[in-house]
């Protein structure tokens, strides 16, 4: 089995190869280990990208919108890689809508650590295929297919509201439970977290 590392090495020198510059690559790079990491066909769609990358023109998204429209379709690698470097204004939007974009797999890294990034879930629909990033730390999806994926004539995208998955009652209860391990302060205990004594040099 070919290992994670070796696998960014690999596509950022292929990245780099098809004229996109060293640091674009290694985004790339990156994102297409996330994808395997997380059991997406990315080795494959980024493969079948870089066939037809210079026999098809591709239009870029440079500023985001709430809307985004193309007769051509978006290059993913750009629109990626500005969505995520604009991450703090794109959040504001909390929803955007992206049509025409190709290989959208190779999108999702972006939209996964810009979820990180923002500090709020994303949830993003692409055609019927639906996911759910949570912080880059997973991604949840009705996509269960290694098929790749050429073209997306419409993406929807929503940044989440933070909110508890619990009521204030039920971490109420589970707090009060909890309370059996505090510690009962004493008077020494006390005189010991009074302050930090003649030993602080702040």
């Amino acid at each position: 089995m070919i290992s994670f590392s070796e696998i960014e090495t690999t596509v950022k020198r292929a990245t780099k190869s098809m004229g996109f510059s060293w640091g674009i690559a290694e985004e790339v790079g990156k994102n297409t280990r996330l994808l395997e990491m997380f059991g997406l066909p990315g080795i494959k769609n980024i493969n079948q990208y870089f066939k037809i990358y210079n026999k098809d023109s591709f239009e870029n998204i440079n500023i985001y919108s709430r809307s985004n429209i193309s007769k051509k379709f978006y290059c993913p690698i750009i629109a990626g890689v500005n969505f995520f470097d604009q991450s703090s204004s794109i959040s504001e939007l909390k929803q955007i809508e992206i049509n025409n974009l190709a290989f959208p797999l190779l999108f999702i890294p972006f939209v996964s650590r810009t979820s990180e990034i923002a500090g709020k879930r994303i949830f993003l629909k692409v055609d019927n295929k639906e996911f759910l990033f949570n912080y880059n730390q997973s991604i949840y999806s009705n996509y269960l297919s290694g098929d790749i994926v050429e073209k997306s004539e419409k993406i929807n995208l929503q940044f989440l509201e933070n909110t508890n998955s619990f009521s204030e009652n039920e971490w109420s209860e589970l707090y009060k439970i909890s309370e059996d391990t505090f510690v009962e302060e004493t008077e020494e205990l006390k005189q010991k977290g009074a302050g930090a004594g003649l030993t602080d040099n702040d």
